[in-house]
């Protein structure tokens, strides 16, 4: 009876506790969703969960508003804020039941707390980006557009701040503050100046090396600095009890801060230069220290009454800028916070913001009063500081408008404001209305004030070259002569060349450049000493400036185009390019090859978005008025230069379209505006699958083996697999031109192979494959003439005979009075231009072998069938973008990026292995300037048959007249 009455008494103890301990102590089902979990529940001991879908929604639904907003070209933070605006209670919160379940109060201090951490080391990006140097650099326009332009929003916020602080005053939540920090607060919102999207819109619109973008971005400096520690005062005085508090706030404040310049500044330093991290760039430990200095600093600042962003903000403000350490700072971290920090906390500053608050008349009074003053205030000081300078008032509005935009910091600051208590829900959402206005309008507004037209005409007046109407006041010294000597003897077409520089494309231009520069002969020497004094006095003013073009040295500008991308450290990389450009290896490798060849070389970079390649190329060929623009084709086949080490199979460059377009755009723009030539390496036109017979220039491969080791497995020995280069056998280069008639591309291409072969290391071959070409089929025609009498020179067959074909005459006729001696010879081939190029190319040399054709060059159908089997011509057909068809719907056909003839040519030289390199022209066309342009605008494209230049059909006409009176 005892024993059971003992086990009855445990049973219920132990039943008792199980019960208690599962309602109470229950760990969380490890099934989740299986056992029933809800996602979207808030768990205290679990918030990770939920805090995954709403920053899921939040990154989305920003990415999404961003797309059309792109294309308006307006920053990404508008997206945010209005994403942040959609899920609050303006409109999605109005859903029953969205809030509670998506943002429910329970989980809004584990998000907060993630966006004020993005927010912290965003401001300490921000204080990153700033560089202090520009303050110096131009301190005295960047102090008068900087004050005045923050002294006059500031005196009408000021203003408008007594009628927001007596009509909003009573609305609940708001600390009883006094009236002089609310204005205080008032005015730096007013006045205050968003640097990072500053310095997008400029970078965007091209902008920055233009005295409106260096004035913009010097004066937005001072600005963003004075804003910020005139926010920290207002901060400190609403954090403060008494005045003695605040007072001792901010001497604590400066004492902080000069203690982080003069003493903790240059232990920084010495350990950035202990570790190599300011000429390689930031290790992970540097990254380490970096983040811990910056949440020591905003420690500090949060506990002494500032708000913690200062701190983080002084700390950017102290790293250095030397050696683009600041840059590669910044690229270790901005994805981070750009993607999922900033983000959260402009969603959590649109949850706080309700549209439906302005519901009367004289909300929406002070609504449209806010903005006017945020424009009238920042444009009027801006404009009125920049005239004052010395600028037009064009320009100087330009200023004022940008200096206008409000951005992500005003944001901040209201954010700062809203949660100090010192502005309301309200009046909180009434300035952020307020700063959505003033950021959309400042890209149109400056697009409409300061287009790309008038940045030229401004840029000639201001040289002296126009008047303000647009007419020329000086003559171009620097225009070619359309007189017949010139005509007959200048075979120096090239005398100012601009390449684009890129890392797989400088053995190609290295190669065409060393060709173009003059390496004279002794028959050079010569001619130069019969050029005695005494002569001058006969020669009149204009042949002297000829003769000066003539023997005017080569000058050669490359130009290094850098993509824009969506981070700050690519808009940094702009506003420092100077001092990046001195860096870039590209670069330093072009100029040592320029000293090497003695020529007059010169690099930039270029920092603008990959649809803007072509159109900066082409604005640069301009600007110094070049005679050649070199392209060289990419090997990797897109925009980018590196090609990945870690491919198992490498692609094909000519199979990507990227670049293809990329060409294509650079031969439709330039046709008004320079020659341009695209280089086609051997190692470009080697086939990309199976054995290739065509090596690097140079490249000696025989060291690569494969050995069997003991496991049977086929690896690649090491020790063996070094890549060696040796020196040409010859060290000559074998040039081939064709000429088809009646192609203006075709006789450039010629004349520039006469230019080349003025270096005595080149034999140039021109192939004059002159054929009849009218309404019939072209290619059939030349083959019918080429069978019916393959003996006979093309000049006794060919009847029609145009400007071109007359110029190409003069210019044979006057070969052998330029002392080229037997290395430039010229044939006339029974053949098609295709096959006579392929056999050229087909006869074996050791010297390395280059190839110049026309663009608009013509090909032999028929020859087309000769040469390419029905397998390899699909195979290969099928393999590059070039050769196959852009679609029915395509405006421009970029399959066609290089012409007909070059398209086939390349075809048959990767059926065949031949090793030759190519260069495809196109000449500028004057007759399609349909009128002209002082300002560097593109007239229309020109016809096919219109490729007649004016100088050549004056040409013609006289020795048409000439052979008439014979």
């Amino acid at each position: 009876m005892a024993t059971a009455t003992v086990t009855e008494f445990l049973t219920r103890t132990v039943n008792a506790t199980a019960a208690t301990s599962t309602s109470t102590n229950r760990a969380v089902p490890q099934g989740g969703v299986f056992e029933g979990l809800n996602p979207t529940q808030y768990d205290p001991k679990n918030p990770i969960t939920l805090f995954i879908i709403q920053a899921a929604i939040v990154i989305i639904l920003t990415r999404i508003i961003h797309v059309p907003l792109a294309y308006l070209r307006q920053p990404r933070v508008i997206a945010e804020v209005i994403t942040g605006i959609l899920l609050g209670p303006s409109v999605m919160g109005r859903i029953p039941g969205f809030t509670n379940a998506i943002f429910p109060p329970a989980s809004m201090p584990a998000f907060s707390l993630a966006a004020n951490l993005g927010l912290v080391l965003f401001l300490f990006l921000v204080g990153l980006e700033v560089d202090l140097r520009f303050l110096a650099s131009n301190w005295r326009i960047t102090l008068s557009v900087g004050a005045l332009g923050m002294a006059l929003p500031f005196g009408l916020g000021c203003g408008i701040a007594w009628g927001l602080y007596r009509d909003f005053r009573s609305d609940a939540g708001l600390a009883p503050i006094s009236f002089g920090v609310y204005m205080l607060f008032i005015g730096v919102a007013m006045a205050i100046t968003a640097f990072p999207v500053l310095c997008r819109i400029l970078t965007t619109l091209k902008l920055l090396s233009t005295p409106v973008g260096v004035i913009v971005l010097s004066a937005g400096v001072g600005n963003d600095v004075v804003g910020w520690i005139l926010l920290a005062l207002c901060v400190a005085l609403v954090n403060s009890g008494a005045g003695l508090t605040a007072l001792w706030i901010l001497l604590v404040a400066v004492g902080y801060t000069l203690f982080l310049v003069f003493a903790v500044r240059p232990i920084v330093m010495w350990f950035l230069r202990r570790t190599g991290s300011l000429a390689n760039g930031p290790t992970q430990t540097v990254v380490a220290l970096t983040i811990l200095l910056v949440l020591a600093s905003a420690f500090f600042t949060g506990i002494i009454g500032i708000h913690p962003i200062f701190g983080a903000f002084i700390i950017g403000l102290m790293l250095p800028h030397e050696g683009g350490f600041a840059i590669k700072l910044t690229e270790k971290i901005e994805d981070l916070v750009g993607v999922l920090f900033l983000p959260l906390y402009f969603a959590l500053s649109g949850l706080g913001t309700n549209l439906g608050l302005l519901n009367n008349g004289l909300t929406w009074g002070y609504v449209v009063g806010v903005c006017a003053i945020a424009f009238i205030g920042k444009i009027a000081g801006g404009t009125l500081a920049a005239r004052l300078n010395g600028l037009v008032w064009r320009e100087s509005f330009t200023i004022g408008v940008l200096m206008s935009c409000k951005g992500l910091v005003e944001l901040i600051v209201l954010n700062i404001g809203l949660q100090a208590k010192i502005l309301s829900t309200r009046t909180f959402t009434i300035f952020v209305v307020m700063a959505l206005v003033t950021t959309f309008a400042t890209t149109p507004l400056t697009t409409w004030l300061y287009p790309a037209w008038y940045q030229r005409k401004l840029e000639l007046w201001k040289q002296g070259k126009i008047d303000w109407d647009g007419n020329p006041l000086h003559p171009d010294t620097d225009t070619e002569s359309t007189s017949e000597a010139d005509i007959l003897r200048t075979t120096n077409v090239a005398k100012k060349v601009l390449v684009y520089l890129r890392l797989d494309g400088l053995p190609g231009l290295f190669t065409m450049v060393s060709l173009l520069a003059d390496k004279p002969g002794e028959h050079d020497a010569v001619e130069h000493q019969d050029q005695t004094p005494k002569e001058e006095p006969m020669l009149n003013p204009q042949a002297l400036s000829s003769v000066a073009r003539l023997h005017r040295p080569l000058q050669v500008h490359g130009l290094r185009l850098m993509e824009l991308t969506e981070r700050e450290s690519s808009v940094m990389r702009v506003s420092e390019i100077e001092e990046f450009a001195g860096r870039d290896p590209v670069i330093k490798a072009f100029g040592t090859f320029g000293q090497s060849c003695d020529m007059a070389v010169g690099g930039q970079i270029a920092v603008v978005p990959d649809h803007s390649f072509s159109g900066t190329l082409l604005s640069r060929a301009r600007d110094i008025k070049s005679d050649l623009v070199l392209v060289p084709w990419s090997e990797t086949g897109t925009l980018s230069e590196y090609p990945s080490l870690f491919d198992a199979k490498p692609g094909d460059p000519l199979a990507n379209k990227q670049f293809a377009t990329l060409a294509a755009e650079i031969f439709e723009q330039a046709r008004t505006t320079c020659p341009v030539g695209v280089i086609l390496d051997k190692t470009v036109l080697c086939t990309p699958s199976g054995p290739s017979k065509i090596d690097s220039p140079g490249l000696d491969r025989s060291t690569r083996q494969l050995n069997k080791t003991l496991t049977g497995v086929s690896l690649a020995d090491q020790m063996n697999s070094t890549v060696q280069f040796r020196s040409a056998e010859s060290g000559r280069t074998r040039l081939f031109a064709l000429y088809q008639g009646d192609s203006e591309d075709d006789l450039f291409a010629v004349r520039l192979a006469l230019q080349l072969a003025k270096n005595h290391k080149v034999d140039l071959k021109i192939l004059n494959a002159r054929v009849r070409h009218d309404n019939a089929d072209v290619g059939h025609h030349a083959a019918d003439t080429s069978h019916d009498d393959k003996t006979a020179p093309l000049s006794k067959v060919h009847t029609l005979r145009t400007p071109t074909d007359f110029e190409f005459d003069a210019l044979r006729s006057s070969i052998a009075d330029c002392g080229f001696d037997t290395r430039v010879t010229v044939v006339d081939v029974p053949l098609s231009g295709l096959e006579a190029l392929v056999t050229a190319i087909s006869e074996p040399s050791p010297a390395e072998t280059l190839v110049i054709v026309g663009r608009s060059t013509f090909y032999s159908k028929s020859a087309n069938a000769i040469f390419s089997t029905s397998t390899a011509e699909s195979s290969m057909s099928n393999s590059m973008v070039i050769s196959s068809g852009s679609g029915p719907n395509s405006a421009r056909d970029d399959s066609q990026a290089l012409g007909p003839l070059a398209t086939q040519l390349i075809k048959v030289v990767r059926e065949r292995q031949l090793q030759t390199g190519l260069l495809v022209v196109q000449a500028r066309n004057e007759r399609a300037l349909q009128s002209p342009d002082a300002f560097g605008g593109f007239g229309a494209p020109p016809s096919p048959t219109d490729a007649r230049s004016l100088k050549g059909a004056a040409l013609a006409k006289k020795i048409s007249a000439l052979s008439d009176d014979d």
